[in-house]
């Protein structure tokens, strides 16, 4: 596939006096054209497909056979996995950038210029308490967000959790099985049949020689509640196969570009909290 530039989203002009608005101008990093090839080929097998109770096999070492691509399983639930090599980042600057972006539309826009137009946390004093770590600033929040991940610009609501609080055992959280996990329940806001349904994000992140692997998961149509994994897709409902398949194509983009401008933009701006957020 390939990475054809498209129609960056618009900036206002007080935006483009931020520090940081370099990184929206400078071309996107493009992600590997075998991980296009792999969601390109087809949907993954179900015995490829790692099931939402499982989850925390993903504290297991080594990788699973799908570790890039999508699938609509047979109950209609859709899913997808994505494995971004990220060299010179750091947990603590995906933590960072988490917490960090939700503070202002332009920040969200430099992760991906073509896609990407608003994010905004409903939490922001918690965003930015000096109290917390980075992970604390994020978890218990709410981003509200517009985006295109190839069906069309759609906003979306993000309810990020403490790993532990979604069935993860937290306790291996900072070993040589994880180093972090950003991870929430999200879902769409516009209207049937186009609204994103109820899904289950896991960007799952790993130490390696050099930097950090993320594997990312997204389980379409299911949830967490009271200590249970609850199936919301009714019965009878079918997660659209292209729904699935873009949102693995803007996952890839989206995470291949971040860990490219993240190492220089933290040791830029990991101090910059304010600008750009208003009062």
């Amino acid at each position: 596939m390939e990475n054809v530039p498209k129609k960056r989203v618009p900036v206002t002009e007080e935006e483009k006096q931020r520090s940081y608005y370099k990184y929206f101008e400078q071309d996107m990093a493009p992600a590997p054209q075998e991980s296009y090839a792999a969601i390109l080929a087809g949907p993954l097998t179900p015995d490829k497909v790692l099931p939402f109770q499982e989850r925390n096999r993903l504290f297991e070492p080594g990788y699973s056979e799908g570790e890039i691509g999508w699938a609509i399983l047979p109950d209609g639930t859709g899913y997808l996995a994505n494995l971004t090599k990220m060299p010179g980042v750091t947990a603590e600057m995906l933590n960072w950038f988490f917490a960090w972006h939700g503070l202002d539309n332009l920040r969200y826009k430099i992760w991906n210029p073509e896609d990407h137009y608003e994010a905004v946390t409903q939490n922001r004093v918690r965003a930015l308490d000096p109290d917390l770590t980075y992970s604390e600033r994020l978890w218990d929040t709410t981003h509200e967000i517009l985006e295109d991940t190839g069906m069309g610009p759609d906003r979306i609501v993000i309810n990020f959790k403490y790993p532990g609080d979604l069935g993860f055992k937290a306790d291996l959280i900072g070993t040589e099985a994880c180093s972090t996990i950003i991870c929430g329940k999200g879902y769409g806001k516009g209207q049937p049949p186009f609204a994103v349904p109820p899904t289950f994000m896991t960007h799952f992140a790993r130490d390696i020689e050099g930097g950090i692997e993320l594997r990312s998961r997204f389980w379409m149509g299911w949830t967490y509640e009271k200590g249970q994994d609850v199936k919301v897709l009714p019965d009878g409902m079918r997660y659209p196969d292209m729904a699935a398949m873009s949102l693995a194509l803007h996952c890839a983009k989206e995470y291949h570009n971040l860990a490219a401008i993240l190492p220089q933009l933290y040791a830029e701006e990991k101090d910059n909290w304010l600008q750009g957020v208003t009062r």
